[in-house]
């Protein structure tokens, strides 16, 4: 008895650990320039690649604002419940191969993905080599 429950108590520590260190789960952003959070930002996995989908925007008088710089399907839609980030498939230790949506530009840039700490989100948008772009870093929500 004290054997399956010294065994039960290891399976979940390892599991709650494992959890804590994906990039699953609700990430706030951070503005650039005020470094106040902006949004939260929930990632998922679909079909074995991830997405992130702005889940909340934290905000008050952003809302409702609405993509009106994206270009077809997303054009016009609601920031809120937007999937921002598409595609990325797993490669070591970062996600990459797939794309971003900057909803203020409208730009799509290509993006990777890396766990910094289990809550610390290293993001990376960029264009051509991942040397010209802009790297922003999110918080785990809580």
């Amino acid at each position: 008895m004290k054997k399956t429950l010294n065994i039960l108590v290891m399976l979940l520590f390892t599991v709650t650990t494992l959890s804590a260190q994906s990039v699953l789960g609700k990430w706030k952003t951070i503005d650039d320039n005020t470094g106040e959070a902006k949004s939260v930002v929930e990632i998922y996995e679909q079909d074995g690649k991830i997405y992130g989908k702005v889940a909340e925007i934290l905000k008050k008088e952003r809302a409702n604002a609405v993509c009106t710089e994206c270009e077809g399907a997303d054009k016009d839609k609601p920031i809120q419940g937007l999937v921002i980030i598409r595609g990325l498939e797993k490669d070591g230790d970062e996600y990459n191969g797939g794309k971003i949506l900057d909803p203020e530009s409208g730009t799509l840039y290509k993006c990777y993905i890396e766990l910094e700490e289990s809550n610390k989100l290293k993001v990376r948008g960029y264009v051509g080599f991942a040397l010209l772009g802009r790297t922003q870093y999110w918080v785990r929500a809580e």
